[in-house]
């Protein structure tokens, strides 16, 4: 076995792999940047070398570092996790020229499946159906048009090298081609330097079946059964379950023989992930599903095979990489029950997602449910790397006690002052739809609107906070008598009912509120922030204080005031002073945590003033530029 190993890795997934190596008797060891230097992952490892500052690509992108921290630390193996250099077969090269165990696939195998490309290609070969598409070298803008036309819209722009949502764009119409072309390849060269794609037909009613797979240097490949994701966001997964929901056993059976074919084509070794994308405008069939695309790492929703397997992943990656056959084979591995995972993470719904950065004042995660982290309370959330604060799994006999176990779990969750998607998360769990296992990939992007809308918090709720509030509020009198009128005689009026109508400031805005006291209601939701509390119902917070009344109104920046959401980069800026600009053209690209997001003009008007420049680097409520109102004129 492993003695010591390096994990090559950041954040939640570094926690998870520490964690089981600790129970193996492993030594070991953590990488870290400037930004992560009191990280939760260097914190827990037995040793811990800084590797550079805090952009990725000057740290955890730099594998010629990483062996010289696995060297200097005289580490045995090197454990990728995923994302960063886990699909990079270079690097995976590299380790093994340096002496020491890769724990992950051939580099042959990574080569194999790491271009979607010619994995299809590949899969071709072996038999397995792939979706229809263009897989060509000629990536010139006419050529890429040509053929996506010829496809049919809606069409898939995929990056050969993407993963992780990112690199892909589904274009409706072909004058939007080009456009959703170019956004492509720049966020595929930023993410994976490689701006190369290639087109696949969208499926009209989509779900996303993927099949955990593991193999060993003996020639053994088993599957662990299937996963679902259809719930996605911009084609990052929000939800995932396992099993999938209305998979017949001849499907499963068919589905994930293919997925064992794939992975004996290309030899692999260790743990994989088979993707297909699945026909849902029926019952899931193998003539219905085809391949899309392997991982070739271990996925973020691993822990929901875990949980219906009784199987610890990484304990058998690093048994495989020291060269031991596979625990089980094929006819020993049982699934029970249901698993759901939900990916929390520090972004604004409220706000179309935007990444919420900062120090975790408030961190309140649920007890009951397994919870997968790299954060504590009073950690940074940094704007360098993927914004996640956890994985929440659940567990149990059916899909509607793991549902609703998963739901509690989200509706418990708080933090502060950095925002969550928690409550987005609860409302998707308690929807309909996702209850009877009737949705596609597309569904949060058709409901988004109605998904995101925050509810006012309940009259119940604001009576507990009224009540904390007034008790702080505790006069006293010259004789030093304490005096307390509002527990004493709330809401009194001589010859009239009481009025519990009080004023507060909830999430920012003065509101006159009509308390209606529960006695039972639930406290355990309610926690103290320096200005007041924050409620949590359903995974949404509330921040509740007394008023503050300004006497000059509410209003701060002017109206066409564009203010940076949140740190990032610009890296596109398309108007310039005295420009006509019209409500809705997009001003300012910005790139944050790898992902765009587009600023348009919030009104008509004349582009007055220009306060950033492209390639700046932003903070959150920097004034990029101004839109003055057009004025009639005679």
């Amino acid at each position: 076995m492993i003695e010591s190993l390096l994990i090559a890795n950041r954040g939640e997934i570094a926690c998870r792999v520490i964690r089981t190596a600790r129970e193996l008797g492993i030594r070991t060891i953590a990488v870290y940047s400037d930004a992560d230097a009191n990280a939760l992952h260097v914190l827990e490892a037995d040793e811990a070398v800084h590797i550079g500052p805090a952009p990725a690509n000057e740290s955890y992108l730099v594998g010629s570092k990483i062996i010289e921290a696995a060297m200097q630390t005289g580490a045995d193996a090197i454990h990728p996790g995923y994302g960063f250099l886990s699909e990079n077969a270079a690097f995976a090269q590299s380790v093994i020229d340096a002496g020491i165990i890769w724990v992950g696939p051939k580099p042959d195998s990574i080569n194999a499946m790491g271009l979607k490309d010619a994995a299809k290609k590949l899969m071709q070969d072996a038999g397995v159906p792939t979706t229809p598409g263009y897989l060509g070298e000629d990536q010139s803008s006419d050529t890429l048009k040509s053929e996506a036309d010829k496809i049919g819209y809606p069409v898939l722009i995929k990056a050969v090298a993407g993963g992780g949502g990112k690199g892909m764009r589904k274009v409706e119409r072909s004058e939007d081609f080009l456009e959703a072309l170019g956004s492509c390849q720049r966020e595929a060269k930023s993410s994976f330097g490689d701006d190369r794609v290639l087109l696949e037909k969208f499926i009209t009613n989509p779900r996303h079946i993927e099949v955990q797979v593991f193999g060993d240097s003996h020639g053994n490949v088993v599957h662990l059964f299937e996963r679902d994701c259809t719930l996605q966001r911009r084609h990052q997964k929000v939800i995932e379950e396992a099993p999938a929901p209305g998979m017949s056993h001849e499907a499963r059976e068919a589905i994930c023989a293919a997925a064992v074919r794939a992975a004996q084509a290309v030899n692999y070794v260790g743990a994989g992930t088979v993707e297909f994308i699945a026909d849902g405008s029926g019952p899931l069939s193998a003539d219905r599903t085809w391949f899309m695309e392997m991982n070739t790492r271990l996925q973020v929703e691993h822990p929901v095979t875990e949980e219906i397997t009784g199987i610890d992943l990484v304990e058998w990656q690093l048994r495989v990489a020291a060269g031991e056959s596979l625990p089980l084979q094929q006819d020993e591995i049982e699934m029970d029950g249901w698993a759901m995972e939900a990916r929390l993470y520090a972004e604004n719904p409220e706000t179309g997602f935007l990444p919420s950065t900062g120090k975790l004042e408030i961190l309140d995660l649920p007890s009951f449910v397994r919870v997968d982290t790299g954060v504590y309370q009073g950690s940074e959330v940094s704007p360098f790397y993927d914004p996640m604060i956890a994985k929440l799994i659940a567990y149990g006999e059916t899909r509607d006690d793991a549902r609703e176990a998963l739901a509690s779990a989200c509706g418990a969750v708080a933090t502060w002052p950095v925002r969550n998607n928690a409550g987005f998360l609860t409302t998707l769990l308690r929807e309909p739809a996702f209850a009877e296992a009737e949705v596609t990939t597309g569904f949060i992007e058709a409901e988004g609107a109605r998904l995101t809308d925050k509810p006012a918090p309940s009259p119940e709720g604001i009576s507990v906070v009224a009540l904390h509030l007034e008790q702080e509020i505790t006069p006293v009198s010259f004789s030093g008598t304490t005096l307390n009128p509002w527990g004493q005689l709330e809401g009194f009026r001589l010859n009239a009912a009481r009025d519990v109508e009080s004023w507060f400031s909830v999430d920012g805005e003065i509101l006159s509120v009509t308390r209606a006291e529960d006695e039972d209601y639930f406290e355990d939701n309610l926690l103290g922030t320096p200005e007041g509390y924050l409620l949590i119902e359903n995974g949404w917070p509330y921040h509740i204080t007394w008023p503050l009344f300004d006497a000059q109104g509410a209003a701060g920046a002017s109206d066409g005031a564009i203010i940076s959401p949140m740190p990032g980069k610009v890296i596109g800026l398309f108007v310039s002073e005295g420009q006509s600009v019209t409500a809705g053209e997009k001003l300012v690209t910005l790139e944050a945590m790898k992902m765009e997001h587009n600023l348009t003009a919030p009104h008509d008007g004349i582009v007055a003033m220009v306060s950033a420049a492209q390639h700046d680097q932003v903070e959150e409520g920097a004034a990029l530029l101004t839109i003055e109102p057009k004025t009639d004129e005679a």
